[in-house]
C-alpha cells in the first residue's frame, strides 16, 4: 500500500488496530466514507488517503475495492488516475473479478434500456437518452439513440478497453437492432481522463459490416417532428433529448409572437412553431443555425407559419431588443452551462438573471417565459431565486405555471444531486 503523493496516512484511531488493512484497496476519508454511505458514488481525488501499489503502474486496475480508515468495505469502484473524481463506486459488494464486472455492466445495461421502451413505444418519438451514466449505476457510460443511430461514450478511464466496447456493443445489438453503432468521445473529458480513442474512430458496429462507409447520417422522430442527425457533429452526442418533454410542455403554454433565445437546432423553435403565429430562433452558432433551417425544411408539411433565424450573441441581442421597446408573446431562454465549475456559479447567476431581466421586459402582458438552466452547479432554488429577483427588477409580476426537470429517460437519484442537473420553469408574466 502507498499513500497518495502529498497525502498523509491517516492517525489510528482506537479501533484502526484491530481491523486489518487491504492491501489491494484504496483507502478514503471519513468525509467521503459518509458521502458513499449516504448513497452518492463519487469519491475525488483529495478524499482518497492510499492506493494499492498496482494502481500507480502503467497499467492501472479498472476496478478498485473502497475501505474506510478502519479497513471496513465500503465497495468496488472504478478507479480513474487521472480525473479529479478518482472512485466511481459501482457496487457496495466486492466484484471479485472482471468477468464479474462485465457481467454486471450487461445486465444494467438491459434494465436502462428496458426501462425505456416506453418512450420508443409510440409512432411519435423514435430518439431517446438509453443509458444515463450514475443514473443507471453505470457511472460514466451513456448511450443515445437517435432512429437507427446508437452513439456510445466512455467517459472514464476505468471503462476504455475492448472488453468493455464489445459487451456494450453485443448489448445494443441485441436489445435495438441498429444499422449503425459509433462511440463518440467528449473532447474535453477525454483529454481530462487520458482516453485512448480517436475523435474520428470507425463505428464500433455496421449492419452492413465492411461493405463500403457506414450512414452516420439520419432523421428522427421527436413528438411528431424530424430532426436532422450527424453522428460526427453537433454538442453532446448530437442533439439535446432531455428537452424532450419540456419541448412539448412549452407548446402546451406557447401563443402568439415567440422567440427561442439559444435555439441550437431549432428544438424549441420548431415545437412552438405549431401553436404560435410567428417564431424567431436565435442562436450565436451559424452551424447549429444551418441544421435549424434543415430541421425546418424537414417539417415543412407540419408547420406552416415564418420561422426565422438570427445569429446573434443573446446577450447583445436582448439588451437591443429589450432597449428598442421589441415585445413578445412568448419566449423560450435555453443557455448552455454557465457554471461548469463551482468557482463559476456566482458569473452563471449573474448571466441567467440579465437574460430573464431582458427576456420579462420584452413580454407583452399574459406573455409565457420558459426558461432553462442545465449547470448542474447552480441548484433550482437558486435558480428560482435568480428568476425571482429578476421579476422584481422587470417591475413584472411572475407566476409559476409549470417546475419541470429532465426528460423521464435521464432520470434522477435522489442521493446524487448531479443527475438532475436540467431546470425548466414555465411561467406567465403579467
Amino acid at each position: 500500500m502507498k499513500q497518495v503523493p502529498g497525502k498523509k496516512r491517516p492517525a489510528p484511531e482506537a479501533s484502526e488496530a484491530e481491523v486489518p488493512w487491504r492491501a489491494d484497496a484504496a483507502v478514503v476519508t471519513r468525509r467521503a466514507a459518509a458521502r458513499l454511505r449516504a448513497g452518492h458514488v463519487w469519491v475525488y481525488r483529495s478524499d482518497v488517503t492510499a492506493i494499492p501499489e498496482e494502481a500507480l503502474g502503467a497499467e492501472p486496475p479498472a476496478l478498485l475495492p473502497v475501505v474506510d480508515a478502519h479497513g471496513a468495505m465500503l465497495g468496488t469502484a472504478l478507479y480513474s488516475p487521472a480525473s479529479e473524481i478518482a472512485l466511481r463506486l459501482v457496487s457496495t459488494e466486492a466484484i471479485a473479478s472482471e468477468a464479474e464486472w462485465l457481467h454486471v455492466l450487461q445486465s444494467r445495461m438491459r434494465a436502462g434500456i428496458a426501462a425505456r421502451r416506453s418512450v420508443l413505444a409510440g409512432a411519435e418519438t423514435n430518439a431517446c437518452r438509453l443509458i444515463f451514466s450514475e443514473a443507471d449505476a453505470l457511472p460514466g457510460l451513456i448511450a443515445d439513440k437517435y432512429a437507427d443511430v446508437i452513439v456510445l461514450q466512455l467517459l472514464t478511464k476505468a471503462l476504455d478497453n475492448d472488453a468493455v466496447r464489445i459487451v456494450a456493443t453485443n448489448v445494443l445489438k441485441e436489445e435495438l437492432h441498429p444499422a449503425v453503432i459509433v462511440e463518440r468521445p467528449d473532447a474535453r473529458i477525454r483529454e481530462l481522463e487520458q482516453l485512448s480513442v480517436a475523435l474520428d474512430a470507425a463505428p464500433l458496429y455496421s449492419r452492413g459490416g465492411t461493405r463500403g462507409e457506414p450512414e452516420l447520417q439520419t432523421e428522427f422522430l421527436l413528438n411528431g417532428l424530424r430532426f436532422h442527425y450527424d453522428a460526427a457533429a453537433g454538442q453532446k452526442t448530437g442533439a439535446f433529448l432531455d428537452q424532450r418533454e419540456n419541448y412539448a410542455a412549452a407548446a402546451r403554454y406557447a401563443h402568439g409572437e415567440a422567440l427561442d433565445v439559444c435555439t441550437y437546432q431549432g428544438g424549441f423553435a420548431l415545437h412552438l412553431a405549431r401553436a404560435c403565429s410567428r417564431v424567431t430562433g436565435v442562436d450565436v452558432s451559424r452551424a447549429a443555425l444551418e441544421v435549424a433551417e434543415k430541421n425546418l425544411e424537414a417539417n415543412e408539411d407540419r408547420i406552416k407559419i415564418e420561422v426565422d433565424w438570427v445569429e446573434a450573441n443573446a446577450f447583445d441581442l436582448l439588451k437591443d431588443w429589450s432597449q428598442a421597446g421589441t415585445q413578445y408573446d412568448t419566449i423560450v431562454l435555453d443557455p448552455p452551462a454557465f457554471a461548469k465549475t463551482k468557482r463559476a456559479v456566482e458569473g452563471a447567476l449573474r448571466g441567467y438573471k440579465e437574460l430573464n431581466l431582458r427576456a420579462m421586459k420584452m413580454l407583452r402582458p399574459g406573455g409565457v417565459l420558459v426558461t432553462c438552466s442545465c449547470s448542474h452547479h447552480v441548484s433550482l432554488a437558486d435558480f428560482t431565486a435568480v428568476v425571482a429577483a429578476a421579476a422584481g427588477d422587470a417591475g413584472r409580476r411572475v407566476r409559476l405555471i409549470e417546475r419541470r426537470g429532465a426528460a423521464a429517460d435521464h432520470p434522477v437519484v435522489l442521493t446524487i444531486p448531479e443527475t438532475e442537473y436540467l431546470k425548466c420553469l414555465i411561467c406567465e408574466v403579467s
